[in-house]
């Protein structure tokens, strides 16, 4: 692609080098950098979800980073709500967004991807979240099984935020979120104007990387950081509180595991979340995405036209 572009999108999987390449080419091209992460958007826990450097924000603007309360409910929906302001804000002045993440869906939602998602009555929410307690993640696993069988297989039996999320939007909108995956939505970016590209590096390579940056995160704090959290935040359900290393860290802080012990855990959970960000994107992004190893050479678009 070739010619003015209006933003550029970078997904990968965990420890990628994404925030490194989305500070450098804002850097170059006059742009901010857009969160497009369904965790580093949560207050409170900037070292463990490694939101980017205290060097990176000096160097270029970021924005949507560590705006929303750990314990609010926050979807695809609420992203594009906070996006759509922004990019106007951002075409306005003539800077260009470079979305940098790893959560799949909000860039199927920015690309108009994903169908808009009916609003959650808060009776719902609750109803749902409670029997999430009462029953576990596979009795609901089961039931979504029985209701809408595609979205089911995609997610694991455990996964209760996930399947819970997808039984309230069954009992909100009487439409299963498989349904909902038509391409139906209203793109914020026109994906004929953007430049998209995912990270894919080498396997052994990003294993290697994900065990070093947990060791830098511990070095950099990240047990000061657990205790600040649950002392401000308590135990949090949802997103957030599925923050990898939040739960093995606090578990050697209160004594019930070893710090060796805590730490393979968080390492190993880090990497199977990569491997399957990696399969989601193989298999959900489309042609327009460009896959390239985080070393690789980048052909700069011009910048946007006003």
């Amino acid at each position: 692609m070739t010619g003015e572009i209006e933003a550029i999108l970078i997904a990968g999987p965990t420890a990628s080098g994404k925030s490194k390449l989305a500070a450098e080419l804002a850097e170059r091209l006059g742009g901010v950098v857009v969160n497009a992460d369904s965790l580093q958007v949560y207050d409170g826990l900037k070292i463990l979800t490694a939101r980017p450097s205290a060097a990176d924000l000096e160097r270029v603007p970021h924005r949507l980073y560590g705006h929303v309360d750990p314990g609010s409910d926050y979807s695809a929906g609420a992203y594009l709500r906070d996006v759509a302001p922004l990019l106007a804000e951002l075409r306005s002045s003539r800077r260009l967004p470079v979305f940098c993440g790893g959560t799949g869906l909000y860039f199927k939602a920015l690309t108009g991807l994903l169908d808009p998602m009916p609003e959650i009555p808060q009776a719902v929410r609750d109803r749902l979240r409670r029997r999430l307690a009462e029953e576990g993640a596979e009795a609901l696993h089961a039931e979504l099984l029985r209701r809408d069988p595609p979205t089911a297989e995609r997610l694991a039996p455990r996964d209760g935020q996930r399947i819970a999320r997808a039984l309230e939007i069954l009992e909100a909108g009487s439409v299963p979120l498989s349904a909902l995956q038509a391409g139906r939505g209203r793109p914020l970016v026109d994906r004929g104007r953007a430049r998209m590209l995912v990270l894919a590096p080498d396997r052994a390579e990003l294993r290697q990387r994900i065990a070093e940056r947990f060791d830098r995160m511990v070095a950099g704090g990240a047990l000061d950081e657990v205790k600040a959290f649950e002392a401000r935040f308590g135990s949090v359900p949802g997103t957030a509180g599925r923050a990898i290393g939040l739960a093995e860290l606090s578990a050697f802080l209160k004594g019930s595991l070893n710090y060796e012990r805590a730490r393979e855990l968080a390492i190993t959970r880090t990497r199977q979340y990569a491997k399957r960000q990696e399969t989601w994107f193989r298999h959900q992004l489309g042609d327009e995405w460009r896959r390239m190893t985080a070393g690789a050479d980048f052909f700069l678009p011009t910048r946007p036209s006003t």
